[in-house]
């Protein structure tokens, strides 16, 4: 392969359902270069700027994904991912963009290429804020962004005059290093993250503001938690599940609220989502009346706009940090989702592609 020709990632080996993701599960492999000649009316052509990298594709690599929303990917087939930015190079004739557009999906899905051919329907036109990345629209500006602020704000039930406790799970990740500000931003005292190195809580606390940030690979997680929040635990922003959270849990108040974002610690097993939780865990959530509600930000899109408007007010006005890990090639994605199953990035994951021309 050529440094110029078209590239694609294709699904080559499932891991198993109980299996973890490995580099040879992806290949990347030449393709053929989209031309005008071949554009139909609406459509136009996209070069990838860069790619989302999110760990619910980890069920799509599984024969079936277990939710009615999402395929499984194809064995021996181009990947299409959940997120991507790019750039309009060539347009048809009646295509609603224009040659030099920066575009994202407007359906959540993003071809692992290059260059590719899309209508012009499902993509959307992005306008930055000054002096922003076009990464920021997978990092903050789009889908991650919104699932962070609509989870706290629809399901956090946070009343700044009761001087809440937030505590936040995989608070290094791309949803939660933002879900922890966004819940300060929105009332909370105390903001507590839940990392897994000693370097991502410095980052929590010395560069977003968390309060404190407890080591979940450390003894005594649960002595750690306690003396972090004193007060117990109003607010739960759950991005992992298992084990981890069960300890905040047992650790809640009366009323609280535990909104259901992810479940990374157990998307390597064969198990229904939202996955089943200990008795003891169970009756904790029944015996002190805490809500616990799945989150799916797709259910609220007559909020988006709104949301990104706010989402992208907070960053103008630097109140709201943003962290992104960058892999640079689009043959380092299977490495890049490798690495981000096994907790190696700070922030948002991301596969840069291509510069921008414009």
């Amino acid at each position: 392969m050529t440094q110029d020709e078209n590239k694609v990632v294709v699904f080559i080996r499932r891991p198993g359902a109980n299996g973890i993701p490995t580099v040879d599960c992806f290949a990347t492999e030449s393709c053929p270069e989209p031309t005008e000649n071949e554009l139909t009316e609406g459509q136009c052509i996209i070069k990838s700027l860069y790619l989302s990298v999110d760990p619910a594709l980890r069920c799509m690599m599984n024969e079936s994904t277990g939710v009615n929303y999402i395929s499984p990917w194809e064995l021996n087939r181009p990947i299409k991912g959940l997120g991507g930015i790019g750039e309009v190079l060539h347009t048809a004739v009646n295509c609603q963009l224009s040659v030099g557009d920066l575009v994202t999906s407007a359906d959540m899905i993003w071809p692992w290429s290059k260059r590719f051919v899309s209508d012009d329907k499902a993509m959307k036109k992005v306008n930055l804020p000054n002096d922003q990345s076009p990464s920021i629209v997978l990092s903050c500006l789009g889908m991650i962004g919104l699932t962070s602020l609509l989870g706290i704000q629809k399901k956090g039930r946070i009343d700044p005059s009761k001087k809440q406790t937030l505590v936040v799970s995989g608070a290094a990740g791309a949803c939660g290093s933002l879900a922890g500000q966004i819940g300060r931003l929105e009332g909370c005292q105390l903001v507590v993250g839940i990392c897994g190195s000693e370097e991502k809580c410095e980052v929590l606390v010395n560069q977003l503001g968390f309060d404190a940030a407890v080591n979940y690979k450390t003894p005594d997680v649960a002595e750690k938690l306690k003396a972090s929040c004193p007060n117990g635990i109003d607010v739960y922003f759950d991005n992992v599940g298992g084990l981890v959270s069960d300890v905040v849990i047992s650790q809640m108040n009366e009323n609280g609220s535990v909104i259901l974002c992810g479940q990374i610690a157990v998307y390597n097993e064969d198990l229904p989502y939202p996955p089943p939780i200990p008795q003891e865990t169970q009756d904790a959530l029944n015996q002190r009346n805490i809500q616990r509600d799945r989150f799916t930000v797709v259910n609220y899109p007559e909020d988006f706009a709104g949301g990104l408007q706010l989402l992208g007010q907070w960053v103008q006005e630097g109140r709201l940090k943003v962290l992104e890990t960058v892999a640079d090639g689009i043959e380092n994605t299977g490495q890049a989702f490798v690495d981000m199953m096994n907790g190696r990035n700070t922030g948002k994951q991301l596969i840069k592609v291509a510069e921008r021309n414009g």
